[in-house]
């Protein structure tokens, strides 16, 4: 008996967020800015924070400090009725910290990991992972947890739950291409566009989703804002994205990745799987912080209606 519709594995800190910063103070300086916010940052608890948003019963599975941070960090998932039973806390490591500069613009980010180095997924009790009936995983780091990753991944399929997946960027560089191998395991994999590049060789998104087909029956790659394009069981579709005011892009991937995923667990098809990905990255860079503009269900629907009476149609199937 699945006691979540999802369990997301990966990582949750602090995201103060700079406005209005134009340039980094020299030695001995101070610059004044317009404003500072704390939000809840991390790629997994966006995501996690989206999808329930929309209405989805989700539990989080990383490691928090004990600290006021990680406390903070529970608080806000609870607001969104997120359960927390599956957060570890760290007892040598206070929770990650990022400071994103000038957001608006071309962000800069100072990030301190924290507790999140220590979230290990040959660690993961997934007897309780299982309780979700859908486990969406981040932090694969290529070569350095390729293993551990594959063999979670053969244990959860085998006990019956589906997997999603966003490799995230490599910062090592190398763009492992064990990464086919973890694909054959996971039933929908996210990634943007530059990473399907770097992880396939080919120039041209067409050839790059072609590759992966022969890998994963179900891949999605985010084109900002051109939008996205999926390959299922070798159907290709593709959406265009909305025309929108940034005041923040940073988790407008996590936030599309819950739309997507929002419509693959209620049973939609593809093409609005895709239309409820854009609307959810959309929403979420019109306002600071990697959550705070994403949708409610109820919020989700106004902007399409609204889109349709302006004539605007975002799907189409290639």
């Amino acid at each position: 008996m699945n006691k979540f519709d999802a369990v997301v594995i990966g990582d949750a800190n602090i995201d103060l967020v700079v406005v209005g910063c134009n340039q980094i103070p020299l030695p001995g300086q101070e610059i004044f800015v317009e404003d500072m916010l704390m939000h809840v940052g991390g790629g997994a608890a966006l995501f996690t924070i989206s999808l329930a948003k929309l209405g989805l019963h989700v539990a989080f599975n990383g490691v928090l400090g004990d600290d006021g941070y990680g406390h903070y960090i529970r608080e806000q998932f609870g607001q969104y009725g997120i359960d927390t039973s599956l957060i570890l806390t760290s007892q040598t490591s206070r929770t990650g910290i990022t400071i994103a500069i000038n957001p608006e613009q071309d962000r800069s980010f100072i990030t301190y990991a924290g507790s999140n180095a220590e979230m290990q997924v040959s660690d993961l009790d997934l007897a309780q992972v299982a309780l979700g009936r859908h486990v969406h995983v981040t932090g694969y780091r290529g070569r350095r947890n390729h293993d551990e990753f594959v063999a979670m991944a053969k244990k959860l399929k085998g006990m019956g739950v589906t997997l999603s997946c966003d490799v995230g960027w490599d910062d090592t560089g190398e763009w492992y291409s064990g990464v086919f191998e973890l694909m054959r395991y996971v039933d929908v994999f996210l990634m943007n566009e530059t990473e399907a590049h770097h992880y396939t060789g080919f120039e041209h998104i067409d050839d790059s989703l072609s590759y992966m087909s022969g890998f994963c029956k179900h891949v999605v790659i985010k084109l900002g804002p051109q939008g996205a394009v999926a390959m299922k069981d070798g159907l290709q579709t593709s959406c265009p994205g909305f025309s929108v005011k940034a005041l923040d892009t940073t988790g407008a991937g996590d936030s599309f990745n819950a739309g997507y995923m929002y419509g693959f667990l209620t049973g939609l098809n593809v093409e609005t799987c895709l239309l409820y990905g854009n609307v959810c990255g959309a929403m979420s860079v019109g306002a600071y912080g990697g959550s705070t503009g994403t949708p409610d269900r109820e919020g989700l629907e106004a902007f399409i209606r609204q889109n349709k009476e302006q004539g605007s149609d975002h799907s189409e199937v290639v």
